[in-house]
């Protein structure tokens, strides 16, 4: 039997080693079960880290073969070196795993290696590759097991050719062809590296729109500037089936969603984006007792507590987006309440972003929400073709759109779709956080020339008018 802990988490990924930490901050005697080989989950092993390393490089060597003679940089056409691109991607997941190390032996954080299940309240169970099992005693369990990549019914993954989120960062060439089914951030984000390699990218989404959940007029604009690069798309489309040629090519058959002709198209690979599912296999909930929702995701209370007193659950495995920072925020909350604190988590102010080229980023209603629920709104926007920084840059892409209540003038919602997106985005976040007004935002000083400037415009236009159109 080992020692009694305070608090043991399964799962390591940025909602289980961010609420790992600030429990040993707040004094508990705190316990990790990771049954991977490295600590920080999907975000950090195969999933965000990674793939903004190879969105970054990849971006550069599309500017580098098409907007330096523009800036009077003079170079030969750029050659690609796969190996080395994948090798920076391999490196930047090291330097950040080894950092979670790191935090785990400054905040004294026990790692036990191996499966975690849970047989009672109380208990963990850790099951390792080799050697005999380990029970933990502790007086509160986080389950923050995470999620992985969902499949379509009789499509095989292969991570060769057929592949999820994984295999496509760790393709050992360029594809001719890239067909993407699904049209969500995973989709685009690494449909985007690719075509910036050298694929010629299809994207198969079952919604007549891409990003569903998103802004649609986002989305549509969006949409418009991704075919201009090159992405091709098939909406209101489904895959119902792929199969491997002689020759070791793939012809995927696609059908309208609705049913009726279906048309084949021919693929190097296949990459099945089509969301994530909660991961609770293994994890003995049945036996335990702690209930599931009708998407097999841990229910929880407002405190984040299962059915079951003395185990709760975080991130990916509850309801609510499936973000790292969601994540991330509700592992501080957790582990707060624990300490008899008072955690809470703002749902109608957690950012979204598409790391794609220019990027999306988006903060709490969209228009569509506000029109379903009856709220009388206004609309601020400003283009980045008539900010000064962004024609500088070269990067006119997008918009700036702010979404008010007409009778307090409170920010409901924000999108903005241009180049450092997700950067910019974290003013109106925080603006919300704090429930202001357009008119806090107008009257705010923002440096000048920076892409920033466009926010205050979209904000300006919400009163008397934008200044700069």
């Amino acid at each position: 039997m080992a020692d009694q802990f305070d608090l043991t988490i399964i799962g390591s990924g940025p909602g289980g080693y961010v609420c790992a930490i600030r429990a040993a901050q707040l004094g508990m005697k705190v316990a990790v079960v990771e049954k991977w080989a490295t600590l920080g989950g999907t975000c950090l092993n195969i999933g965000c880290i990674p793939s903004k390393a190879l969105l970054h490089a990849s971006e550069l060597f599309e500017e580098a073969g098409h907007g330096f003679k523009a800036l009077g940089i003079d170079i030969p056409a750029p050659q690609l070196n796969l190996k080395q691109m994948l090798t920076h991607k391999s490196e930047t997941v090291a330097s950040n795993v080894g950092g979670v190390d790191y935090l785990f032996k400054k905040n004294k954080i026990t790692v036990f290696r191996g499966i975690g299940s849970i047989p009672a309240a109380g208990k963990v169970l850790v099951t390792p590759q080799s050697g005999a099992q380990t029970e933990i005693a502790t007086k509160n369990i986080v389950i923050a097991t995470g999620s992985v990549s969902a499949n379509l019914p009789g499509i095989e993954i292969d991570e060769k050719q057929v592949v999820t989120s994984t295999g496509a960062l760790n393709l050992e060439k360029v594809p001719n062809k890239l067909v993407v089914i699904g049209a969500g951030v995973i989709g685009l984000e690494l449909g985007s590296v690719w075509m910036r390699l050298g694929a010629q990218v299809t994207v198969v989404e079952y919604l007549d729109r891409i990003l569903p959940g998103m802004d649609s007029e986002v989305a549509r604009q969006f949409q418009r500037m991704l075919q201009k690069q090159g992405m091709e798309f098939k909406l209101s489309s489904k895959v119902a089936g792929i199969e491997k040629q002689d020759d070791g090519s793939l012809k995927v058959k696609v059908e309208a969603a609705k049913g009726g002709e279906a048309e084949e198209l021919g693929a190097d690979v296949a990459l099945v984006a089509i969301g994530r599912k909660p991961h609770t296999e293994g994890l003995g909930l049945d036996i335990a007792g702690v209930a599931l929702d009708e998407r097999g995701r841990v229910r929880v209370d407002g405190h984040y507590k299962s059915s079951v007193d003395g185990i709760y659950a975080i991130g990916d495995v509850i309801a609510g987006p499936m973000l790292a920072h969601k994540a991330e925020d509700e592992g501080i909350a957790v582990a707060e309440i624990l300490a008899g604190q008072a955690g809470h988590v703002n749902y109608a102010a957690i950012p979204a972003v598409v790391y794609t080229n220019p990027e999306v980023a988006s903060v709490g209603k969209t228009e569509d929400e506000l029109k379903a629920d009856g709220v009388d709104y206004k609309i601020g926007k400003f283009p980045f073709t008539a900010n000064g920084r962004a024609k500088a840059m070269l990067a006119t892409q997008g918009f700036v759109k702010i979404l008010a209540d007409v009778e307090t003038d409170r920010v409901l919602g924000a999108h903005i779709v241009g180049k450092n997106a997700g950067e910019m985005i974290h003013e109106l976040v925080t603006l919300m956080e704090f429930s202001g007004a357009s008119e806090d935002l107008a009257r705010t000083t923002h440096a000048h020339p920076t892409l920033s400037e466009a926010i205050r415009e979209a904000a300006l236009s919400l009163g008397d008018g934008a200044i700069h159109i």
